[in-house]
């Protein structure tokens, strides 16, 4: 049943009646100073992860506005991609072994993409570490701006990675981060702009009960007791092995059921592995539904998470953790991990629970599935502070209004978000 695409690209106006009419007239009043400008975006990967997914929404909008903006995709090897993600995860603080043979593996593929691909453009995002050596490039392009759009928390990373990565990282005009927790003291621009999720995507967009009914049935989930679901790729740094300690804790005393839905990505090669393992933890227990989706299976996460009584993000370590504001705009609890950008979408107690372990999960957990009215009310609150705060078009602005800027004088610009 996966959706191969979106029924359609929505246009600017039909964003109207859920913003409000003076946010997209401020966004055409914005790009008036920008319009014809040629912009690209490159990352590491088409399909699967939040950025590929933002920017497969913003990339056509961006357009419709009147900029002229195209998407890039560096092409790499499996080894090359199971060294970025050693990268990602040192870059996390995660311990991992990096060896100079990594570092000259990760240089050899920036220089095969640097090769072929051509980047002339007036403004050039490159997102995250695995497309960063395209900055070289620059040299060239004088009068391009070049904008490093970090969506990793990299307070605390591995200093062999990052005095690796610095060099690349201070050649461009400014780095723009998803929180002031995740930056570093470098002696540059910084930025700060929390990513979105589009609430007229078929991930976000709403659902009738049939069609939520119709999803569940062809995934083999039942809906005759509560759905406790978290949404992620099968990646150690989710903690899909503590979502499934905490589920278990509080399935001694109450009936309910658990559904681990991950992805995979071309640019994740460590999936295969975390959900062996999280097979063997699950031990074939009926109550608990492992389902590996495709990258495009948007209608399925929305109904599931549409369908559950409570949605879980235990993340270890988080970038800004987008499945969080998916499920608030759907009005569901969410009990999540006080990591990364999620206490940004999360006010504890207002918006959903906050928690630091496994035994306060699935306390959180069980406090949401017995009080029914106090899950409602959570929800309800965090659909409105993600209507006020990550929306697309607040997204749009943002990076317009970034541009803009990069001609001023400021050592530091901070954004709404």
């Amino acid at each position: 049943m996966s959706s191969t695409a979106n029924r359609h690209m929505p246009s600017l106006a039909e964003y109207e009646p859920i913003v409000g009419r003076s946010a997209i007239e401020d966004l055409r009043a914005l790009v008036t100073r920008l319009a014809g400008q040629r912009v690209v975006m490159v990352n590491s990967t088409r399909a699967g992860g939040g950025v590929a997914e933002i920017l497969s929404r913003m990339v056509p909008l961006l357009n419709e506005l009147g900029l002229r903006v195209r998407w890039e995709v560096i092409e790499g090897s499996e080894p090359f991609f199971a060294v970025t993600k050693k990268l990602h995860n040192a870059l996390h603080g995660k311990p991992e072994v990096i060896t100079p043979e990594v570092f000259e593996l990760f240089l050899e593929v920036g220089r095969r993409n640097a090769a072929r691909l051509a980047i002339d453009d007036e403004v050039v995002f490159i997102h995250d570490p695995q497309p960063i050596t395209l900055v070289e490039k620059r040299q060239a392009h004088p009068a391009s701006r070049w904008i490093w759009r970090c969506h990793l928390d990299v307070s605390r990373p591995n200093r062999a990675v990052w005095s690796f990565l610095e060099p690349f990282i201070l050649k461009f005009d400014a780095a723009v981060y998803s929180s002031a927790a995740f930056a570093q003291q470098i002696p540059m621009r910084q930025m700060l702009i929390a990513p979105s999720i589009d609430p007229l995507s078929e991930k976000n967009r709403e659902l009738t009960p049939e069609e939520i009914a119709a999803v569940l049935h062809q995934l083999g989930v039942p809906q005759d007791r509560p759905i406790v679901t978290q949404v992620s790729r099968f990646d150690d740094l989710k903690d899909p092995l503590g979502v499934i300690d905490a589920f278990l804790r509080v399935r001694r005393s109450m009936k309910c059921q658990l559904v681990l839905a991950g992805g995979s990505a071309s640019d994740d090669p460590e999936a295969e592995d975390v959900l062996n393992r999280v097979r063997e933890r699950a031990k074939g227990n009926p109550d608990i539904h492992l389902l590996m989706l495709p990258p495009d299976s948007h209608l399925e996460i929305n109904a599931l998470q549409r369908a559950s009584a409570v949605i879980v993000q235990k993340s270890l370590k988080e970038g800004f953790g987008l499945t969080v504001s998916e499920a608030l705009w759907k009005a569901r609890p969410v009990v999540a991990s006080a990591v990364g950008g999620i206490p940004l979408q999360v006010k504890h107690r207002y918006s959903g629970l906050l928690v630091h372990s496994v035994e306060g999960a699935a306390s959180a957990i069980k406090q949401l599935l017995n009080n029914a009215d106090y899950a409602k009310r959570l929800g309800e609150n965090g659909r409105e502070h993600v209507r006020q705060n990550f929306l697309l078009t607040r997204h749009l602005q943002d990076y317009l209004l970034m541009v803009l800027t990069l001609g001023s004088a400021e050592d530091v610009v901070y954004l709404k978000g």
